[in-house]
C-alpha cells in the first residue's frame, strides 16, 4: 500500500512540472513576438528610446538625491562621534582628576589618623605613670590639711 502511495504524488508531481514547462514555452513565444512587433516599427522604438531617457533620468536624479542623503548622514554621524569621543575623554580627564584628589584627600586622613593613634598612645603612656603621682598628691593634701590645722591650733590662743 505505501508504495502505491507514494508514486502517486510523484506522477501528479511530473504531470505538474510538465504542464509548468508547456506555460513557460507558450509565454516566452509571446514576449518574442512582442519584441518583434516593437523593433520592427521605428514609432515604437523612438518613444520606447525616450521613455528609457525618462527613466534614466529619474534614476539618476534619485540616484543624486541618495547619494547626498547618504552624505550628509555620514558627515552627521561623524560629527556626532566625534563630539561623543570628545566628551568621553573630557569625562575621563574629570574622573582621573577626581579619584587623584580622592586618593590625596584619603592619604592625608591617614596621616593625621596615624598622628591621632600615636597621640593617644603616648598620653596613655604617660597616664600610667599619673596613679603614682594622683597617689602622692593624695598624701601630699592630707599632710598640708594636717600642717593647716596645726597652724590654725596655734594661732588661736583661747
Amino acid at each position: 500500500m505505501e508504495s502505491n502511495q507514494t508514486l502517486a504524488p510523484e506522477k501528479e508531481e511530473e504531470k505538474n512540472q510538465l504542464n509548468s514547462d508547456d506555460n513557460r514555452a507558450e509565454q516566452d513565444g509571446e514576449e518574442e513576438q512582442q519584441r518583434r512587433g516593437e523593433c520592427g516599427d521605428y514609432e515604437n522604438a523612438e518613444l520606447n528610446g525616450k521613455e528609457i531617457l525618462k527613466a534614466i533620468e529619474v534614476v539618476e536624479r534619485d540616484s543624486m538625491a541618495i547619494a547626498h542623503s547618504y552624505t550628509s548622514l555620514f558627515a552627521s554621524l561623524r560629527s556626532t562621534l566625534s563630539e561623543v569621543t570628545s566628551t568621553s575623554v573630557d569625562h575621563m580627564i574629570c574622573f582621573g582628576d577626581a579619584a587623584g584628589r580622592v586618593q590625596e584627600c584619603a592619604l592625608d586622613a591617614a596621616t593625621k589618623g596615624n598622628r591621632y593613634i600615636n597621640s593617644c598612645l603616648r598620653l596613655n603612656e604617660e597616664m600610667k605613670g599619673i596613679d603614682n603621682l594622683a597617689t602622692q598628691l593624695k598624701i601630699i593634701r592630707r599632710n598640708v590639711d594636717a600642717l593647716d590645722s596645726a597652724v590654725n591650733r596655734l594661732v588661736r590662743f583661747p
